[in-house]
């Protein structure tokens, strides 16, 4: 008796009714190449991180941390116990840390908004201007602020002054690196329009290149405001100003209970910071 209609013949070979006759067999695509490329690297990662951890390279000694651990344990407890009736003196120097951050955030701000241009390929097209733009921001990126601060303390003597500075240097670095780059992503094509009616470029930065930025712009703002209140609260360890002098009293007299405190207002300025930077960013984009 005939198999039903779209049974397939003896051989394997599909029968004429089926609607498969003569088609060729379906190909397997072969595997992609590289799959052992994520594992190499994680093997790399690997060995790196043995490497860094071995005692020839970095003199990490075991029998160390288990012969101090309670020196280590006594201060953790000491830093869950905050001393509270140190509040009145930490809030002076919390002030001007805040002052210190805002000023700094302020004028750096200003400077990098015109310098983020110079920095791009898009709204700077010369690039001997460009290149000379970001040789000197990778000069002032490679310089870390607490390097900065103890200079200019020699300098302009022990203050806030030599700490905002550093910050506005630290600030200019930041911003400009990735504001210049977001620029660089961009669609070019609005930029093109403008060049084609025949618009200068800075007619084309001001009225197409600036609208178009401004979202990024304030977004690294805000950002480098937190980042400023964790340095400026740090700076002073050097003769920065700030909360870093008083960090740098209380560290010497080992009072940690004191220490935890400070640390519990840096943290609570820097949450705050970080949800009043959050609601501006939704209101931007």
């Amino acid at each position: 008796m005939p198999a039903a209609g779209g049974a397939q013949a003896a051989g394997g070979t599909p029968a004429a009714g089926d609607g498969t006759a003569g088609r060729p067999p379906l190909a397997v695509p072969p595997r992609p190449a590289g799959r052992w490329k994520p594992w190499a690297a994680l093997a790399v990662v690997l060995l790196l991180t043995a490497a860094t951890l071995s005692p020839w390279a970095i003199g990490f000694d075991a029998d160390a941390i288990a012969r101090n651990w309670r020196n280590g344990a006594d201060r953790i407890v000491r830093l869950f116990s905050p001393d509270w009736s140190f509040f009145p003196r930490t809030v002076e120097p919390m002030l001007e840390t805040l002052q210190m951050a805002v000023v700094a955030t302020v004028v750096g701000a200003a400077v990098a908004l015109p310098v983020s241009m110079w920095a791009a390929r898009p709204t700077n097209p010369d690039r001997w201007t460009r290149g000379a733009v970001r040789l000197v921001l990778n000069v002032v990126r490679a310089v870390p602020e607490l390097l900065y601060a103890a200079v200019l303390v020699a300098m302009v003597g022990v203050g806030a002054l030599p700490g905002v500075i550093a910050l506005v240097l630290f600030n200019v670095g930041i911003i400009v690196k990735m504001v210049s780059e977001t620029i660089d992503g961009s669609d070019r094509g609005p930029l093109e329009a403008g060049r084609a009616a025949g618009g200068t470029q800075t007619q084309i930065n001001r009225t197409i290149a600036l609208p178009d930025m401004l979202p990024s712009f304030v977004n690294q703002t805000l950002y480098v405001l937190e980042l400023n209140v964790r340095a400026s609260s740090v700076l002073g360890l050097v003769g920065a100003g700030g909360l870093g002098l008083l960090v740098d009293a209380v560290r010497t007299y080992y009072r940690y209970d004191q220490l935890s405190l400070i640390i519990l207002e840096i943290l609570v300025a820097v949450l705050v910071i970080d949800l009043v930077s959050s609601i501006v960013r939704r209101r931007l984009v």
